[in-house]
């Protein structure tokens, strides 16, 4: 269950562009409160209150805006290109009894051994679609993998998810598997040597029959 924790918003006037860069400058990170039949709200926070909630893993928080205090699920976080500073956030409002449908990432844990003995661990599914109760959204769903064999794989409905947690996304996908490494046949041949030219080489008999040819040729001249 994902942990809970408080964050204090305030009511945002400046709205476009420019005007969001200039409070990025100044170290306040934009964002938006919807959901719950309530009107949407423009807010802005300070970074610093900001970026310990975030990398906290939490995806609920107590949202207090304007000493107001809603549950809200952290619904879309979006970094720079670097992924060194937040730029922009969206919160949902909910109700705690109520079911609410949240993308939550896939975490792989340990070692498969048929990775270890020539194959490759390939991961198609990085994160799940999930729909369950806001108080009991999960920080991440953990998959074991250290008993993957080579040719094995784990499907979505292998996942072992949290009570009341169901996935969108079909029975047989493919999360996780070992595949054996492809070697392209120009990495396995080996470039061809070429022959020397040997230096005295005995004529052939194609050699000897030019020859011939040309002191006939040579005869009749002088002729």
């Amino acid at each position: 269950m994902s942990k809970e924790v408080k964050l204090a918003v305030e009511p945002r006037t400046e709205m476009g562009s420019a005007n969001c860069r200039r409070l990025r400058k100044r170290g306040l990170v934009p964002g938006n409160v919807y959901g719950h039949d309530a009107a949407a709200m423009a807010v802005v926070v300070s970074a610093e209150v900001l970026n310990p909630v975030i990398k906290s893993g939490s995806r609920v928080v107590d949202l207090e805006v304007a000493g107001k205090h809603d549950k809200a699920v952290i619904r879309d976080v979006k970094w720079d290109v670097f992924g060194r500073y937040i730029e922009h956030f969206d919160l949902l409002r909910v109700d705690p009894n109520e079911r609410v449908t949240i993308t939550v990432p896939l975490v792989l844990k340990g070692t498969a051994p048929g990775a270890l003995g020539g194959g490759i661990l390939e991961q198609p599914m990085h994160s799940l679609v999930i729909d369950c109760l806001a108080y009991q959204i999960p920080d991440s769903i953990q998959i074991r993998v250290g008993s993957l064999q080579m040719g094995e794989m784990i499907h979505v409905r292998d996942l072992v998810l949290p009570e009341g947690c169901h996935p969108h996304a079909q029975p047989d996908a493919i999360v996780v598997h070992v595949v054996k490494l492809q070697v392209s046949e120009e990495e396995t041949t080996v470039p061809g040597v070429a022959e020397p030219e040997v230096v005295g080489k005995k004529p052939t008999d194609a050699d000897a029959k030019d020859e011939k040819k040309d002191d006939k040729k040579d005869d009749k001249k002088k002729k």
